[in-house]
């Protein structure tokens, strides 16, 4: 065997351990045994990791990891345990965790916002999409990076930080996304496709006293939302069915929007794209700032949905996170996993900097070919077919497709773009109740329910069981976000989820740059990628706060404009603020890189320009 035959057994995976990243992967670990990392440059930082364990954690007590034992919590020292990081896979190997964020995706930005936006103003405003989701396209993959280095999740490397931030992240993304406005588009373009208007109950056959009545998209809503409950009940890994549906369902939807626009003609419209394009870096007159910001967020998931990718290549086994252990079904799994409350880390050796290296390729591939590719080519052909049949408009996004597109289209194209339309709302739904129930008991369990004793899968559980109760609640209780019917959810919650990107951006810059180590650090290309993404949600989130200040709330002291110099001192000191935070976050993400620079030997020889 030559040297490069063997180099490249050590750093790629075999056929047969690679087919064991193929659903979810976990390899478990003597956890006690394994050597704790020292507080060096070759190792990340442990930041809050022994201050901030609980008595009980120090005390050495058991408090439920997986199921009620966590074999972290009985150790006597905090901090990363060492493991070598596990060879690289094939990319067939690991798709899932970015088909269940597009799956997240289709029905928000690419359905109704984006589609709505191009058919008000034109192509003229492409070009924003196009930065948008180049921005969340980094945002999302340094997200994963912190979990396929240290096996951690970014819930948990924020509270490394300061330990309020995800109690933060949490309350926001509720905020955000707990409202059934997916669901409830979805039942109501499938109804109206389906020409159901009321469901009603009556005494005496068709004649009689009518009890109730009920519109027919509510009750469709609530039999989607059990439907997605269900689903979960029928593996142990619930990862496993969510990652299934949800690349059936993609799949489904992508090829079909783009079949059927294109057999409807969109494909002309598509021609104007490049005249669109040449508007790069102007905004047309008189837009909705929400409806943009929205458009922002929701160019990919946005808001929550993103963090979620931190647990969703846990659950996969992406890099160190093999090791961190799986949320298991308490009703039908078998037996509990531990969820370390510290991560792993790597010793970096030349075969360990190579296999880094070759993860980080991975992850960057998976995410471009599935969640960005898939976004750019759905949304652009849903754009064109929107402007196609509704150019100009002046309704909201649901009734274009239903009022204004679909009637103009035969039976059979109205029905098959129905369809399409309804599959992509639904895998959002999906994997909205994914990402908010799987993020909110990760930071639940470990603010307080690994202390407490409680069982992390039974968390999962409950916290799923709730929401969607809650989200059954909210069709049927008049709310205020409610009046404007399911659409006015939708814009309140991508508003929300705009907002929210700001703080999580900035705080994810910081993260990656000062708590690990050179070699798995993002380079300068992709640190600059990130403050980017800081400014950008920054200066639309003080656009928006300072436009619903001056117009709903009738402080126009602090009216805010496209331009800046132009708003009121109010609005001014609102850039300002977000100024400040923009100065701070490049101060201390590139004096941290500047620090790190040659501490770690043979990083440069393994470095690629976009790690």
């Amino acid at each position: 065997m030559t040297d490069r035959s063997r180099r490249e057994e050590d750093v790629y995976a075999t056929e047969a351990e690679g087919q064991s990243y193929r659903g979810s992967s976990y390899t478990p670990t003597a956890y006690d045994n394994l050597d704790v990392a020292p507080e060096s440059p070759d190792y990340p930082s442990a930041g809050r990791s022994g201050s901030d364990q609980s008595a009980s954690d120090q005390l050495g007590s058991p408090t439920g990891g997986g199921g009620g034992s966590d074999t972290a919590a009985s150790s006597k020292e905090s901090g990363y345990r060492l493991r070598d990081l596990p060879r690289v896979p094939r990319l067939s190997q690991v798709l899932g965790p970015s088909a269940v964020l597009l799956g997240a995706s289709l029905g928000s930005g690419e359905t109704l916002f984006w589609p709505l936006l191009v058919a008000i103003h034109g192509w003229d405003i492409y070009w924003l999409f196009l930065v948008a989701v180049g921005t969340q396209y980094f945002i999302n993959t340094e997200i994963q990076r912190w979990t396929v280095a240290t096996g951690e999740s970014v819930f948990r490397g924020f509270e490394r930080v300061a330990r309020g931030w995800p109690l933060v992240f949490l309350l926001l993304g509720f905020v955000s996304l707990g409202w059934p406005g997916w669901a409830a588009t979805a039942a109501e373009i499938g109804t109206a496709g389906l020409g159901l208007r009321e469901a009603t109950l009556s005494l005496g056959g068709a004649g009689g006293t009518t009890l109730f009545a009920v519109p027919a998209w509510k009750l469709l809503g609530v039999a989607l939302l059990v439907l997605v409950w269900l689903s979960y009940q029928v593996t142990p890994v619930m990862y496993n069915v969510v990652e299934g549906v949800q690349v059936v369902l993609v799949t489904l939807a992508v090829v079909s929007a783009v079949v059927l626009s294109l057999a409807l003609g969109a494909g002309t419209e598509l021609t104007r794209l490049p005249s669109g394009l040449a508007a790069v870096g102007t905004l047309p007159p008189g837009f909705d700032v929400a409806l943009v910001l929205g458009g922002l967020a929701f160019a990919g998931a946005g808001g929550y949905l993103n963090l979620s990718q931190s647990l969703w290549v846990r659950e996969k086994g992406y890099g160190m996170g093999r090791f961190q252990g799986r949320v298991k079904n308490p009703v039908v799994g078998d037996d509990p996993e531990p969820v370390h409350r510290d991560g792993f880390t790597f010793p970096p050796t030349r075969n360990n900097l190579l296999r880094w290296r070759g993860w980080w390729r991975l992850v960057q591939l998976e995410h471009l070919l599935t969640f960005v590719v898939g976004l750019v080519v759905t949304a652009t052909v849903l754009m064109a077919l929107a402007t196609t049949y509704a150019a100009g408009t002046t309704e909201d996004a649901v009734a274009v497709w239903t009022g204004q597109v679909i009637p103009q289209l035969g039976d059979v194209a109205g029905v098959l773009l129905v369809v399409v339309l309804f599959v992509a709302l639904f895998t959002t739904e999906y994997g909205i109740v994914e990402s908010v129930v799987r993020n909110s008991t990760d930071v639940i369990y470990e603010l307080y329910g690994r202390q407490a004793g409680w069982s992390l899968p039974r968390i999962f559980w409950t916290v799923l069981t709730l929401f969607v109760l809650w989200g059954i609640l909210l069709l049927f209780v008049p709310v205020p976000l409610a009046v404007s019917g399911p659409f006015g959810l939708l814009v309140a919650g991508a508003v929300l989820s705009g907002l929210m990107m700001w703080p999580y951006t900035a705080l994810l810059t910081v993260l990656v740059t000062t708590r690990l180590p050179e070699h798995t650090q993002p380079g300068w290309l992709r640190t600059a990628a990130l403050w980017w993404g800081t400014a950008l949600f920054g200066y639309f989130g003080a656009l928006l706060g300072g436009n619903w200040l001056a117009t709903t709330v009738g402080l126009s002291v602090f009216g805010t404009e496209v331009g800046v110099l132009g708003s009121a001192p109010g609005g001014l000191a609102l850039f300002a603020a977000v100024a400040v935070v923009q100065i701070a976050v490049v101060s201390v993400s590139a004096r941290a890189k500047l620090a790190a620079r040659d501490t770690v030997v043979g990083d440069d020889e393994t470095r690629g320009v976009f790690d």
